[in-house]
This record gives C-alpha cells, structure tokens and sequence, in this order.
C-alpha cells in the first residue's frame, strides 16, 4: 500500500497538469516596444501571453515558448513600437458627479476637456462673468429649452471668481433662475428666482448654518436640500442622467482606466435608482471597466436607517453584482468639510482670516457608524482632508483596534490634503492606507498659502513625499470632477509639484515616476483589495492594459500628463480609443 500511494499521487499530478493545459488550448501573443509591468521581480518585458482573459505569460517571445508548444497561438503585433503598463486604476471617483456635472457648461479655474466639449479656464472676476454671460444668455436664447429648468453651470471659486453670490446674479440676472454649483461641488449659490423656483423659503431654512440665506449660499446639506427638491429631479431623469453616464464610461476609457472604485453610492440621495443606472450603463460588451461600488453613511443618515437597516440595504445591493458593478464589503465615512470650500478642519493655529471648518456630521455618529461596519470586517474609507481631521481619525481608528483588533484592515485616509509628519508616522503605526489627490496642491497651494494656510503648510499639502518615506500604500485618485479624470494627470501632479500658477511646492512631497505609477495601478489595487487580480502584469492576473505612445519612465517628467492614450484591453479584449 505505501508503494501504491506515491504512484496514484504522482498519476493525480499528471492528470491535473494536463487538464490544466487542455484548457488552455489557445493564446494570444501581445507584443510591444516595452511592457512596463509594476512588477519588482521583472519590471520590464516584451510580450505576454494572453488566455480567457487572463495573463498566462511575460518576458520575450523566446521565454514564452514553452506554453506556445502544440497550442494555436495568434501573434498580435498591433501594440509594435507602444507601451504597455497594467490597466489604470482610480480608486476614488463618484459616476453620479460627471453623470450629473456633464449636463453643464463648465466654468472653473482650469481648463478641462470633456466628452461634451472644451471648456478653458477662467481665474478673474471679470473674465468669469463675461464667460457666465455668454453661456448663460445662450441657454436662455434657446426657444426648445424646458423653462422649468434653471441655467447651471460648474466650476465657480470665490478665491479666483470673487463675489457672485446671490445679489450679483439677481442684478445679472433678475428674472431668470441661474444657479452657480461651486468648483468644490460642495456648494450650490443660487439667485432669487432659482430659489423660488426650486420652492426653498426663509421661514423654511432659519437657523441652518450651512445656508446662507442673503448670499443664496446652500453647503453641505443645505446643498443637499437643494438638489434634492422635486424641481431638480431632472438632473435624475433616465434619458438625461443615462447619457451623462455615458459621458462617464468614455471619460473611463479615454483616460485608459480598466478598474475604478466609486466613493459614495447614493451620494445624491436615491441609491437604488443611482445602482440600477449604473448597472444599466456598464453592463455591457463593449464596457472596458469594472466598478466597485462604496455606500456611503451621510445616504443613511439622510436616510434616517440606522446601521442594521444599512446592512441589510447593502447586501440586497450585492446580490445583484455583476462583472462590471461590484459592491465589495467597503464603507465611507465622511469627517471635515471639503478642502475647495475652505471647511477643512485644521488645528492650531487653524485659518489666516480665522474662519473655521465643518464637521460633516457629529464625530461621536461618525464613530458609530465606523464601529459598526469594522466589526462587520468591512474596510472603511475617512474623507478626511485637514490635520485636524486626521488626528480626528486616528482616534477613531485606536478605538476601534482596543475594542477589535483587525489586522490588515486597510483603513484608507481618502484625500489628504493636508497632515503632519507626525500624523502620517501614526498612521502608519496602525495599519492605514492612503488615497490621496496630487492635484489639489496643483490648484490650491497658491491661493491657501496667500489667503487661508500660509506658505509653510500651503507648500506642503499632499505630502506624499513623507508618507512615502514612512512606507505606507499611497494609490491616487481623481475624485472626479476635484481633478480630471486622468491618471496620468494625477501622476504629473505628483511628480512635478507644480501650482496652476507655474510656482514650486516642496519639492521633498514629490513622488518619484515609478512610485506614482504605482499610485495608479499596484498600490491603487492594494485600496480596493484586489491586487492578486489587477494592477500589474503577472501571470494568473486579468488581463488588463494600457497602451501609451510614450514612454512615462523616459519622457521628460512635465509631458507625462500629455502622452496620447491608443486604448485599453480588458480581460483580454481590444478597446482602442475611437
């Protein structure tokens, strides 16, 4: 019997060895200029073997002979002379956001090119209501528009666009409803007859500190309110919200991104409206994008569910995953206020002009909330952009270790605009991860060190060179429309460290090329969990690329954000941009 034993294992072996090669009878054969792997044991290759969507294979094609034997192999050489790295990954985007925004002229600080048309940036006073006017009088001058509708536009910024709050526009425009969403998109300002449009009235909002009823400045969940109303749930209608989605998944594609997380299902109010377009929009063939969807708590709190009810709504929405739309066991919180608005929440010796931040919901409630769903195994993500909201979480992170340790827990600081050496030292100590958005040092380090931060903190927001340092997982992220929708922008931003103004920041919070690629495919992948199946090019891994004309590793670092895109392929199939 012992003798037997070895033999009928050795015959398992075999057998399972040549099964495993039946099923892969045939293989496609990529080959290009460099491939670009993020992988450390072998960087750089030439080809790679491709089979049911997944990697089989990487080297060069004399390394790959041995799985090409007695298999029909296609030899695609259409990638000769391009470079190929893992598929783009952003791990913070909101789809409800473009879906939404793209309806609308935009009208921000900097330039941006969309599915829907160039809009350059504006940063004067003047320059902004010039640009308003003409937009705005256009729309109003089309005889086919709904009148029920008000004109919208995105991308205004106090600190660049100077006052046009609410009496501004009624002098602009005192008949016609106008509503500015700020470049935060935090914020909405609306003129008097946007407001009575909308139905909003003073007795109505009283007392609310984040609506300012003189200015027609709606925050936070004033803004809520406003959105909200039964007069915008245009925004929401199937045929204008499904082509703003639309507008997202090519925004998706053009900028060569194969996986995304969404930061805030439900975001708007309506979760199960919101997933069922969503679902409707990428669950198909011709999709080059997976999406792993985020609830997030202030959908709950508007909600009044309390955790269980939260629980329960999120595992009907995970029964209903498909390959496309994923809800993975992942939870957003939510703490300081947004960093484009100034609601930030920092310590002392806080503001220049001594205004202060916001707290987006009660710590206490936030904690609540984040002790339920740790307990549950769920990886949490903190909005959190001030130092004070860093130390913020900290605590909550310690409490919730005293009462249940987890390891690998992967909690992720979303955004990072701004924390201490110290703090970032901590963070590390515990187990934290790190989603971080390079371009809000690019926009904003200028006007917060002249207006709201001085140089010393301005100049090192987004400090990725330090948490680098102290070795934690930095992925990065758009949070799309906060900064475009293109990982190589991101990977620009972080590199260079330059301000919108061609100033320097600190030059010590850069990141190094390999390292902010992998912001944007490995350590990206790490965030969500999936890096044993995305974000790099390993055999075993989907087979997930982009296809660039140059060579980031070897361009001069200021052109990166410019290397042309040719497409992507996803789980082994051909998405060339058109």
């Amino acid at each position: 019997m012992k003798r037997i034993l070895p033999f009928l294992l050795l015959l398992c072996l075999v057998f399972v060895h040549s099964t495993i090669s039946a099923q892969i009878p045939e293989l496609t054969v990529y080959t290009a200029k460099k491939i670009i792997t993020m992988e450390t044991a072998m960087p750089e290759a030439t080809a790679v073997a491709v089979a049911q969507g997944r990697i089989v294979a990487v080297g060069n094609l004399e390394s790959l002979q041995p799985w090409l034997k007695g298999k029909q192999v296609n030899y695609d050489k259409t990638f000769e002379g391009k470079i190929l790295l893992p598929g783009f990954i952003d791990p913070h985007v909101h789809p409800s956001l473009p879906a939404v925004l793209t309806q609308f002229d935009f009208i921000a600080p900097d330039d941006w090119d969309l599915p829907t048309g160039d809009f350059p940036g504006v940063q004067t006073h003047e320059a902004y209501q010039q640009r308003l006017r003409e937009l705005a009088d256009a729309y109003f001058a089309d005889p086919q528009r709904n009148t029920d509708i008000p004109y919208i536009t995105w991308g205004y910024h106090q600190l660049w666009h100077g006052d046009m709050y609410r009496p501004i526009l009624d002098e602009m425009y005192p008949d016609k409803p106008i509503i500015l969403w700020h470049r935060s998109f935090h914020e909405v300002i609306l003129n008097s007859t946007a407001i009575e449009l909308v139905g909003i009235t003073e007795k109505q909002v009283k007392g609310h500190h984040e609506i300012d009823w003189e200015k027609g400045l709606f925050s936070e969940l004033g803004a809520r309110m406003v959105l909200a109303s039964d007069q915008m749930r245009f925004l929401f209608a199937p045929n204008r919200y499904g082509r703003g989605m639309a507008h997202f998944v090519e925004m998706l594609h053009m900028a060569g991104i194969t996986s995304a997380m969404d930061m805030g299902t439900g975001i708007f109010g309506n979760a199960d409206d919101e997933i069922l377009l969503i679902h409707q929009a990428m669950d198909r063939e011709d999709v080059s994008t997976r999406l792993v969807l985020t609830p997030i708590v202030t959908y709950f709190l508007g909600e009044k569910n309390n955790p269980d009810q939260a629980l329960s709504k999120i595992k009907g929405w995970t029964a209903d995953n498909s390959s496309h739309v994923i809800f993975d066991r992942h939870f957003k919180l939510m703490l300081d206020g947004a960093i484009y608005s100034g609601l930030s929440q920092f310590l002392f010796p806080g503001y220049i002009d001594g205004h202060e931040g916001e707290w987006l919901a009660p710590v206490e409630t936030t904690y609540q909330w984040a002790q339920y769903f740790w307990n549950e195994g769920y990886q949490l993500h903190f909005h959190t952009n001030g130092d004070k909201s860093t130390a913020e979480l900290i605590q909550q992170i310690e409490r919730m270790m005293a009462q249940k340790p987890r390891a690998n827990h992967r909690t992720t600081l979303e955004h990072f605009a701004y924390s201490t050496e110290s703090q970032i030292r901590k963070l590390k100590d515990l187990g934290a991860c790190i989603s971080a958005n390079p371009y809000y040092q690019y926009m904003l380090s200028d006007i917060y060190a002249a207006n709201w931060l001085g140089e010393d903190r301005a100049r090192n927001m987004v400090p990725l060179g330090v948490a680098k340092q102290y070795g934690l997982n930095i992925g990065l992220h758009s949070d799309c429309p906060m900064a475009p929708l293109s990982p190589l922008t991101l990977v620009w931003a972080a590199v260079n460290r330059t301000t919108i103004n061609g100033n320097q920041n600190n030059p010590i919070q850069r990141l190094s090329v390999e390292d902010a690629l992998r912001g944007i495919t490995l350590d990206a992948a790490y965030l969500m969990r999936m890096e044993q199946e995305i974000g790099s090019i390993v055999a075993g891994k989907k087979a997930d690329f982009v296809i660039l004309e140059e060579d980031p590793t070897t361009i001069e670092p200021d052109k990166i954000r410019d290397i042309k895109i040719w497409g992507t392929v996803f789980e082994g199939r051909l998405f060339p941009l058109k």
